[in-house]
């Protein structure tokens, strides 16, 4: 049952804010559709108005994010009679929103019906140039009854009103507890002289800049460009100190293994992965103060030739038993928290490595945080426009320069 996720999560940062601004090249196109800013209030009812059953579907996801066999697909299949075509076509997010654009800015179809999409500052440009549609909350009631709330406050699509979550991570605080002896528990740990030299930072520009934002106690989601400065001088403090060891991309994973580092910012996924993998016994945090999380969201095109089909899915993936295999496939943090519970009745029929595994997945905070958990993670700054990424790069760049 064992497997890597590192690529799915390394993949997943290039959609993000990359360090020396590669990705703002890769997603120069802007969205030319109708802001969704003006949405009108009927305008749910008036998408699904006309909208039927077709009986089939075509589901665009990234690698790794589903058994290979589908067995959710095949029992929505047996359930619903739609035959659901899956792909796994999105490699990065800037890429993707450039293959897209031009079709939904002419309001065509994309040829799929569903698409996962991360709450990258492409998830902004699809929504704000009217590309997703607007979600019918009574057609996902299983997403109501089952979802964490803390989806809801989300703030890149608050309420939900266009994508409802995949899957998340988490970036917090890994440690080696054989060199460090005293508890991990706040962002301010990652300063401590004590560990100078020992320490790890992203060189990914959003990450580091989140939690320069947090370490100076200011919410990203709430941030200015004052506030940005004020957190690029907290980590300017770290570095002329000499306590940053390193700024890594998931190069950290072997810093940590290596001891070359003994604390460092983390994927959760990675952390839980490495210990499964190669028997390590390392510790994750998320701090007091707080972390950040990464979701992957199923959203729906608006130009979706089967949408109702699609949303039946959408809502199928948060029944407890789907919800729950997903769970024990993808290793990263499940958005039903009653999935725990099942996973445990799963394990409880197994025996050996695989009892013992599935048992490892299921009391993992990495894949089930708690709510206090969930209270103190934060989303990425929101970026209106492309030219606030830009203000937001030239903030932080010389932090992981010279």
């Amino acid at each position: 049952m064992t497997r890597s996720r590192l690529g799915r999560r390394d993949a997943l940062r290039l959609g993000g804010l990359s360090a020396m601004g590669a990705f703002l090249a890769a997603c120069g196109v802007e969205g030319k559709g109708k802001p969704q800013a003006s949405m009108a209030p009927d305008a749910v009812a008036k998408f699904w108005a006309d909208k039927t059953q077709n009986g089939k579907l075509n589901f665009a996801g990234w690698p790794l994010y589903m058994d290979p066999k589908k067995p959710e697909l095949k029992k929505f299949t047996q359930k619903t009679g739609i035959q659901v075509t899956y792909d796994e076509v999105i490699q990065e997010m800037a890429p993707w929103f450039a293959k897209v654009q031009p079709q939904l800015s002419a309001g065509q179809s994309i040829g799929y019906d569903v698409m996962v999409i991360t709450n990258s500052s492409q998830f902004g440009q699809f929504r704000d140039s009217g590309f997703l549609a607007p979600l019918d909350h009574a057609k996902l009631p299983n997403y109501a009854a089952n979802a964490a709330k803390s989806y809801a406050s989300s703030s890149y699509d608050p309420g939900n009103v266009f994508s409802i979550p995949y899957a998340s991570g988490i970036t917090g605080i890994a440690y080696d507890p054989a060199k460090i002896k005293e508890p991990i528990t706040k962002l301010s740990d990652l300063w401590n002289p004590k560990y100078k030299g020992k320490v790890g930072m992203f060189r990914d520009l959003q990450e580091l800049g989140n939690f320069g934002l947090l370490a100076a106690g200011i919410d990203p989601a709430k941030s200015t460009e004052a506030d940005w400065q004020k957190a690029a001088a907290e980590l300017k403090k770290q570095k002329d100190a000499g306590i940053v060891r390193n700024y890594y991309d998931q190069s950290y994973v072997d810093a940590l293994g290596k001891g070359e580092v003994w604390i460092t910012m983390a994927w959760s996924g990675d952390v839980f992965q490495k210990n499964v993998s190669d028997g390590t016994n390392f510790k994750f945090v998320i701090p007091e103060d707080g972390a950040t999380i990464w979701t992957d969201n199923m959203a729906i095109p608006v130009t979706a030739e089967n949408p109702v089909d699609a949303i039946m899915l959408m809502d199928f993936l948060y029944e407890l038993e789907n919800a729950t295999t997903l769970a024990e496939y993808i290793n990263y943090v499940c958005p039903v928290p009653a999935a725990q519970a099942q996973m445990k009745k799963h394990a409880a029929a197994l025996t050996g490595e695989d009892k013992a595994y599935l048992l490892s997945v299921a009391e993992s905070p990495l894949v089930f945080p708690g709510e206090a958990e969930y209270d103190r993670l934060h989303y990425y700054v929101d970026f209106n426009t492309a030219e606030e990424k830009k203000d937001f790069e030239r903030v932080f760049q010389p932090i992981v320069l010279g």
